[in-house]
């Protein structure tokens, strides 16, 4: 699984099964709607994605949405991958379609994981960002009917200036809840989200560190989303540890790489290479449009008239995406681009250009720092 190379295979398969929901979140990526659209890929299509993501070298696959249980025949889908061998994981809204029945029913054909989104620490911040009111309270009791089912949790929080000074409580929050996985996500200015809604760089970087701590005393494990740069941080902050140095004394990639060449110093104890979008991460819309992820609107092509491995391996956006030497500005020149390579989707949302540099990251990249640049 880790060693699989991004040029052929993606590490994830991310599939918006529905655009419907009953939800209206601010940072909505899909624009979701009330109603399904008439052409959503059939039942018969999708067993026919499915299949074509398998011999992929079996990535992880995960539903989304929208809202994935607005398809009837949702957990059907589920049970052809499931059957195969393909780990599957769902991210439902958290609305009435969310009973102890459909939990019981995705336990029955194994579904990997559950994971649902909480974005405050309280009803009001929460319900707030997700433009329901109630959405607290459902995700509560939802979470638990998993427990009572012993079905592992994984929570989805986008950061975001909603709930950035209650991100304290957010954490003790989750520890209490038992999850496997807390999955935080960065908010990216596109769909229904704004850049007046986006924490600023000198914010990201401050998280950053404040997750590295916490997931040194926490027992699960923190993924971010759309926050390459926190790789960064860890392997800076790993390697502090290590020597003993302030925070203010800089460490570069090579260190790492070199003090790692027996332990492996990748930063975050999963893959060894930065997943970023379109390089090891795919997604495929309600339509079949493929694109490198649901954060970044550049389309490269549709499985409904071109094979899902060609579209990944072959399209001028996937590959240009998987080749950090071609990033431009301080991303191109970075040490730290073949790990990092910051946020594709917010570069392109914010600048226009997914190849420039990552427009909310605050670190000066060596090459600079030796030509005596010091702007962002």
């Amino acid at each position: 699984m880790f060693n699989r190379d991004y040029n052929e295979n993606p590490f994830i398969v991310i599939w918006e099964l529905t655009r419907a929901c009953q939800l209206h979140c601010l940072h909505c990526r899909a624009e979701a709607q009330h109603h399904r659209h008439p052409l959503e890929l059939t039942f018969e299509e999708g067993k026919n994605l499915i299949d074509q993501i398998y011999d992929m070298d079996n990535p992880m696959l995960v539903f989304t949405g929208g809202d994935p249980l607005e398809r009837p025949d949702v957990f059907d889908i589920a049970e052809y991958a499931i059957k195969k061998g393909v780990r599957v994981s769902m991210t439902p809204s958290a609305t009435p379609n969310v009973t102890k029945e459909a939990m019981q029913k995705a336990k029955d054909i194994g579904l990997a994981r559950w994971a649902f989104s909480l974005d405050g620490h309280c009803k009001e911040v929460h319900d707030h960002f997700r433009g329901t009111e109630g959405s607290f309270d459902l995700t509560m009791k939802a979470i638990e009917y998993l427990h009572e089912l012993d079905m592992p949790l994984q929570i989805n929080t986008v950061i975001s200036r909603y709930n950035y000074d209650y991100l304290e409580e957010m954490a003790e929050m989750v520890e209490k809840l038992g999850v496997v996985l807390w999955s935080v996500f960065f908010l990216v200015p596109t769909g229904r989200g704004k850049e007046s809604d986006m924490i600023s760089p000198a914010e990201h970087e401050k998280v950053f560190r404040w997750l590295y701590q916490l997931s040194k005393r926490l027992p699960f494990d923190i993924k971010t989303t759309a926050g390459q740069h926190y790789r960064r941080v860890v392997i800076q902050q790993k390697m502090r540890e290590k020597r003993g140095l302030s925070d203010k004394e800089h460490i570069y990639y090579e260190d790492a790489i070199n003090q790692g060449k027996t332990g492996a110093i990748d930063g975050l104890g999963r893959a060894p290479k930065g997943v970023n979008d379109g390089n090891g991460f795919v997604f495929i819309s309600h339509t079949g449009d493929v694109y490198p992820s649901g954060l970044l609107p550049l389309k490269a092509g549709n499985v409904r008239q071109t094979p899902l491995a060609t579209i990944y391996r072959e399209s001028e956006i996937f590959k240009n995406l998987r080749n950090p030497d071609k990033y431009k500005g301080k991303c191109g020149v970075c040490e730290f681009r073949h790990v990092c390579g910051g946020s594709r989707s917010r570069a392109y949302n914010v600048t226009g250009d997914y190849m420039e540099s990552e427009p909310y990251c605050v670190y000066i990249p060596k090459a600079w720092r030796e030509q005596g640049k010091v702007k962002a």
